[in-house]
């Protein structure tokens, strides 16, 4: 049992540096769509999502949920699932943007990384338990 908890920290570890690494990915093109025009953060959003799930994929299948199948058929099916995995946080998270942004009138700034809070935990567990499995 000790070594499962251990494993699965480790995991999680690798997972949350590849998140920091994802993170700072999606934010880089979140604020250069916000330099661009201030008031597209909803497209920055959807653009800092497409960039950041691809290098989400390529870092967890590589180093975070190896499972030794690396088919092309096999790669494509956790493609698949990890854009779906990572497709229903990023729906939840551009409703909470546009619910603090637009509605309670929080920063497009800092809104996203308050929702960091609940979309990291959630895409881990999606991902070790279903689009990695």
């Amino acid at each position: 049992m000790k070594l499962r908890k251990s494993s699965f920290t480790l995991q999680f570890l690798k997972f949350a540096i590849v998140g920091l690494l994802n993170t700072a990915v999606s934010l880089i093109v979140y604020y250069l769509v916000l330099w661009v025009d201030s008031q597209s953060y909803l497209l920055g959003n959807v653009l800092g999502w497409i960039v950041s799930v691809a290098n989400a994929f390529f870092w967890n299948n590589k180093y975070v949920f190896q499972d030794g199948d690396a088919s092309v058929s096999a790669t494509l099916k956790k493609l698949g699932k990890t854009y779906l995995a990572y497709g229903a946080t990023f729906l939840l998270s551009t409703g909470l943007l546009y619910l603090e942004v637009a509605v309670l009138g929080w920063s497009a700034m800092g809104s996203p990384l308050v929702n960091l809070l609940v979309t990291i935990p959630l895409n881990f567990f999606l991902n070790k338990f279903w689009a990695f499995c």
